[in-house]
């Protein structure tokens, strides 16, 4: 089977690539942020005063169970499914693989809140949460399959849904007055719908012939993707659990009207991170894995790229600085205008956090795990002793003041790999 080169004379270079890609993926960022935008801005005016700190420890606890999926076996099958035949018996192979793996990690995540029991709810709220985080991980890995197959406008489609699905479900139920709970198992529940449509776009695109639950496993295909779950267990307990865990923190010493401010600041930051991740998981990243067995072009890509985003990234975080005055009420409520003393250390951390991405991408197109896992152990080890060290002496400000300071460490760090990387080449 004769392969197409991935960089011809007469193909567009990669950073041109890049940037065209991300403008293709612009309408289902864009989807995804204003979704995320007027879930924040109902849970900020119409619910009770902790409601957006709720809020997002609700979605903290959905990327827990989730981020094995997402972040780990997602991410190793368009890896490994992007070169193959759809149909094919290796395709079929990978694919089997991680939809095993995916039902193991939701299988442990559900069995462990089944034993703590889910934020105080009862059994049926349990149920309704399992049904929800199993559709949305099914959606997540069929989105997966069409990134996989460069079915781009597909994957489009899919993004739009899931925002429009999720805010619709927040706007009803909030307009019904339903109890904060079933609001947000609503809002869980609306975009796991979804995984209907994902369905109905693989199977139309020809992603899912010929399957058969009657397959054997691939022990070597279970390997290689569990090295990217081991990675997504890494971010787990190292970003997800920390997060969940501070802001338990922060609501038990300053209380929710207090933690509302420093999470409106946060929220903002998970808004334009959403949108940032979105761009790299879809476009720069198939791209990086692609040229996993070309070291040079790879460096040259990834520098490309970090040359390329850095101003924009500082001239469009800056924006959101300068306009902080009145964007803070417009996109929540006024009651949070005082979250703008949180936001010069929060945009500044964001900042050398999307830089570092871009160099820790890297280690997981290559799947090198333990260097992975240390990069994530190191930071969280530093975010937390200079929580420790921050907290007591500024409040809340220590929170984000300690955020800046672990990306700026962790940037720096990857600085310095990259350099000696290139010098080894």
């Amino acid at each position: 089977m004769s392969i197409t080169p991935l960089v011809t004379p007469s193909s567009p270079s990669p950073i041109r690539q890049f940037v065209r890609g991300s403008l293709g993926a612009g309408v289902a960022v864009a989807a995804r942020a204003a979704g995320s935008l007027i879930v924040n801005k109902l849970f900020a005016t119409y619910a009770p005063a902790g409601g957006l700190t709720l809020l997002a420890q609700f979605q903290n606890l959905m990327a827990m169970l989730t981020t094995l999926p997402y972040d780990g076996v997602q991410v190793g099958l368009v890896k490994y499914l992007a070169p193959l035949r759809p149909g094919s018996p290796r395709y079929r192979t990978w694919l089997g693989a991680a939809a095993c793996l995916n039902a193991a990690g939701l299988l442990a995540g559900l069995g462990l809140l089944a034993v703590r029991g889910l934020l105080g709810w009862g059994w049926a709220s349990l149920a309704a949460f399992a049904l929800g985080i199993g559709l949305i991980t099914g959606q997540g890995l069929l989105g997966a399959v069409l990134l996989a197959a460069g079915r781009l406008r597909a994957y489009i489609g899919l993004s739009v849904a899931l925002a429009g699905c999720g805010t619709a479900g927040v706007a009803i139920t909030l307009f019904w007055q339903w109890p904060l709970n079933q609001v947000l198992l609503s809002y869980l529940l609306a975009q796991g719908l979804t995984f209907l449509l994902a369905l109905a776009l693989a199977a139309r695109a020809g992603l899912l012939q010929h399957l058969t639950l009657r397959a054997p496993l691939s022990r070597l295909a279970l390997r290689r993707l569990s090295q990217f779950l081991l990675m997504a267990v890494s971010t787990l307990l190292f970003g997800k659990a920390v997060d969940y865990v501070l802001r338990d923190y922060l609501l038990a010493t300053f209380g929710p009207v207090r933690t509302d401010l420093w999470q409106a600041v946060a929220k903002l930051s998970d808004n334009y991170t959403m949108v940032f991740g979105a761009v790299m998981s879809s476009v720069f990243y198939p791209r990086l894995a692609a040229l996993a067995g070309q070291p040079r072009a790879a460096q040259r890509y990834v520098l490309g790229v970090a040359g390329l985003l850095a101003p924009l990234l500082a001239g469009g975080l800056g924006l959101l600085y300068a306009c902080r005055s009145w964007l803070l009420p417009w996109l929540f409520a006024p009651r949070l205008l005082g979250a703008q003393v949180f936001l010069a250390p929060q945009l500044l951390g964001d900042w050398a956090k999307f830089l570092s991405w871009i160099f820790i991408f890297q280690l997981t197109a290559k799947a090198r795990t333990g260097a992975y896992v240390a990069v994530q152990a190191v930071s969280a080890v530093v975010f937390a002793a200079l929580l420790a060290l921050l907290l007591p002496r500024f409040g809340l400000q220590g929170a984000v003041l300690a955020h800046a300071g672990r990306y700026a460490l962790l940037l720096a760090g990857c600085g310095v790999w990259q350099w000696r990387m290139s010098n080894e080449e």
